[in-house]
């Protein structure tokens, strides 16, 4: 009997793991808008990634913790402990501590409705077939607009209804979204009759404007697409604001792995004494043989 239970317990844990799993890689996946390519080359810019922990400091970290990040490893890219004491350390005493927050979890589930989730290895947890975690970040974070239904006033293209509202809205300014979804339509007795297009507008001040008609086209099938309009009112532009947003992106994905650059080079010399060694146990090898026939 007792046999019977940890196996059925067993399976429930294995069940359960499955749903998580499952919701994370749909999360992950970023819904129906199409990732953008995180410029990787800023992840060997030393000084897009001091930028990046600059924002991070001063806008993720806030709500957000880096618990298995420490102050200290900003060290490796190019900055004193004095440095990082005088303009980063806001939350913690000493570098040696890690990125935690002063926010009390009460208090944000009250505020946001879950409490904010940690950021240490996000980078590695939004991975998925549309794209790597970097990818996601830096789509996220470009993907907001209005939405006056909602409580912060904003959404997303990529997390739909997310709880965190755009934090570089005064950078990036205001956009508007069209988003257009075709449904089936059906009887009384499930059987499809036609199909359905709604549109759904959000201006640049988040006002909200519906449209359903009927579907024409040849072959329809059911679909959801979101469009964005151009930002306005930023106080930078376009290309500046990515720039910070990639800046930022970079820093978070080193934070994921930061010892990432330190493997990889490892890795190289690894390979060069390997080869090196293969031409000398070959002669070896030769040399120890050739008397024996």
């Amino acid at each position: 009997m007792k046999s019977v239970s940890m196996k059925k317990a067993l399976a429930r844990w294995v069940a359960a793991l499955g749903l998580a799993l499952g919701a994370v890689s749909a999360q992950a996946a970023g819904g129906n808008y199409p990732l953008d390519h995180f410029p990787k080359e800023k992840l060997s810019d030393q000084a897009a990634l001091q930028n990046g922990a600059k924002l991070f400091v001063n806008y993720c970290l806030n709500c957000h913790s880096a618990n298995l990040m420490r102050y200290n490893r900003l060290q490796d890219l190019g900055l004193t402990e004095d440095q990082i004491k005088k303009n980063l350390l806001f939350s913690a005493d000493k570098v040696g501590e890690t990125m935690g927050i002063a926010m009390n979890p009460k208090d944000a589930k009250e505020w946001f409705g879950a409490l904010p989730p940690d950021l240490s290895v996000i980078a590695r947890a939004r991975s998925s077939h549309a794209g790597s975690g970097s990818d996601w970040l830096y789509t996220y974070l470009r993907a907001y607009y209005r939405d006056s239904t909602r409580a912060t006033g904003w959404n997303n293209a990529v997390f739909e209804n997310v709880g965190m509202p755009h934090i570089f809205w005064e950078m990036q300014g205001s956009r508007g979204a069209t988003i257009e979804e075709v449904k089936a339509a059906k009887d009384s007795k499930g059987a499809v009759t036609g199909f359905n297009r709604t549109t759904i507008a959000f201006d640049t001040n988040g006002v909200r404007t519906e449209k359903t008609e009927k579907v024409t086209d040849a072959h329809p099938h059911e679909s959801k697409s979101i469009t964005l309009t151009k930002a306005v009112g930023g106080t930078v532009s376009q290309a500046d604001y990515d720039k910070q947003i990639a800046d930022l992106v970079a820093y978070i994905t080193y934070m994921s792995d930061p010892s990432a650059k330190t493997r990889t080079n490892v890795g190289v010399w690894v390979l060069i004494f390997l080869g090196i060694f293969t031409i000398f146990a070959w002669n070896l090898n030769r040399v120890y043989w050739k008397d024996i026939k």
